[in-house]
């Protein structure tokens, strides 16, 4: 199983975190879209490192258009020769309305669109096919020599698509190389929901499941101590009840009977009681959520829940666990394959 992790630092601080990160012996680094903008730090990311993938995770694509994103992860595949992945989610409405000051309809449709949108144009420039896009959402149909960068010489970069609903599941299947799991997801939501969905998308797409890949930032809650994993788990717990309280991420709950749970999260989080909120979710639902055992435990218990489903986790080092020690923790999850 591949291993990655979170490139969070600011620009100054990239080349060394990528450099470290790599000499762990990490599979792949990868940003997301937050404070800073995703793309700028994997440009230092690939002149920094040699071996490790670099990809968004995700870099948010209804704010931008096809033709940015083709540039954009062009010219990452170029820089990195060879190791990018553009990783795109939808976000919601009020995001990409309110703060992005973009459309917002028909978020599935959109999405397939606009990955098949970026596929166009770099078939343009890579095999030479004309520019003839029109959609619903996007339309691309000129390219002047000027602007053509012509063909890559790395050949071109893998998409990611994130969902957590079946619509946005299915497209991923449809039309991406890789499916980006929520980090709020439990075992028995991906084998009832999110794989019968991307079924659906291969089918749909004349794909199978060996042409595709599956990485999942899951939740851990580890130390070498009960009193650290309880420490652990009182961010985990946090985390997991602002994902709860947002309805999009009710059906994970509904799949374990705990809907309610939502609602009163909700509920919660509009009066700002964001610590209180954590203290609902108990043991149970902490432990299906999150994997929980001590650092040198955590490949056997993740690679026997999750290892016939996923092909790539994001992890990060306990606090107090030394890089040798952590070099050896990755080491075994590879072994495990």
């Amino acid at each position: 199983m591949k291993v990655d992790s979170a490139l969070v630092e600011g620009l100054g601080d990239v080349p060394d975190k990528a450099r470290a990160t790599e000499a762990l012996g990490y599979d792949g680094l990868f940003t997301f879209e937050g404070p800073h903008d995703p793309f700028f730090p994997l440009v230092l990311a690939a002149e920094y490192t040699e071996r490790i993938e670099l990809s968004t995770a995700i870099a948010v694509a209804f704010a931008r258009n096809p033709m940015l994103l083709a540039n954009i992860g062009f010219d990452l595949q170029s820089t990195s020769q060879g190791r990018f992945v553009l990783g795109l989610g939808s976000q919601i409405r009020p995001h990409i309305q309110k703060r992005f000051s973009m459309p917002w309809s028909k978020p599935a449709a959109r999405m397939r669109e606009m990955v098949l949108a970026v596929r166009a144009i770099w078939d343009c420039w890579q095999e030479g096919a004309d520019l003839d896009f029109e959609g619903e959402f996007y339309t691309h149909t000129l390219m002047t020599p000027f602007f053509n960068p012509g063909p890559n010489p790395f050949g071109l970069p893998r998409i990611a698509v994130a969902g957590v609903g079946p619509a946005m599941t299915r497209v991923a299947g449809e039309v991406a190389d890789t499916f980006l799991v929520h980090p709020f997801t439990t075992e028995r939501f991906l084998r009832d929901h999110t794989m019968p969905a991307l079924e659906e998308g291969f089918a749909r797409g004349g794909r199978s499941r060996d042409d595709f890949e599956i990485s999942w930032p899951l939740f851990v809650v580890s130390g070498d101590t009960e009193e650290q994993r309880a420490a652990s788990a009182v961010g985990a717990r946090r985390q997991m009840a602002f994902y709860g309280s947002t309805p999009a991420y009710r059906p994970v709950l509904e799949a374990h009977g705990w809907g309610e749970l939502q609602t009163e999260l909700n509920a919660m989080s509009k009066q700002g009681q964001w610590a209180e909120m954590g203290d609902l979710i108990d043991d149970e639902i902490l432990e299906t959520v999150a994997v929980v055992g001590t650092p040198e435990d955590l490949p056997a218990l993740i690679c026997e829940r999750y290892g016939d489903i996923i092909d790539r986790i994001a992890l990060h080092a306990p606090g107090g666990v030394d890089d040798e020690r952590w070099r050896a923790i990755l080491e075994d999850f590879q072994k495990r394959g």
